[in-house]
């Protein structure tokens, strides 16, 4: 099954959902002795100053993992394409006109926002008002 490339049907049809957990980014250095599968990440990203992980702020702290910021994860339940164009720039957007940051993850179904715990309901407003504004 493919994902949807159309912008407006696929802003018509976010369903953002707000998700509980408080998320947290870190960055494992070349040299850590914390195993990626101790923290059980639900993103990694390699980069040349070390491994990026998206964890469980409870992880985190459990393990002593330093980082700085608290997120919530938004996820867009419309099924979108890899190779969509405009999605991140309409949700980006409509977020930062409302001084929201967004940690935009693109996965193969869906796409995932994570935005700072203070403003995670504000956002999901945002977002649920991006869908209205757009059906």
């Amino acid at each position: 099954m493919t994902g949807e490339t159309d912008l407006g049907k696929l802003l018509a049809s976010i369903q953002p959902e707000l998700a509980e957990q408080e998320y947290v980014f870190a960055c494992l250095g070349k040299n850590s002795s914390i195993s990626i599968n101790e923290l059980a990440p639900l993103g990694i990203f390699n980069e040349k100053e070390g491994v990026t992980v998206i964890v469980l702020k409870a992880t985190a702290d459990a393990l002593g993992v330093a980082y700085h910021g608290v997120f919530r994860c938004i996820t867009l339940k419309v099924h979108s394409s890899l190779e969509a164009v405009g999605l991140t720039a309409a949700v980006s957007g409509v977020l930062t006109t409302n001084g929201i940051s967004a940690n935009v993850v693109a996965a193969y179904y869906h796409d995932h926002i994570f935005v700072p715990k203070a403003q995670a309901d504000m956002a999901l407003s945002c977002l649920l008002k991006l869908a209205v504004d757009n059906q």
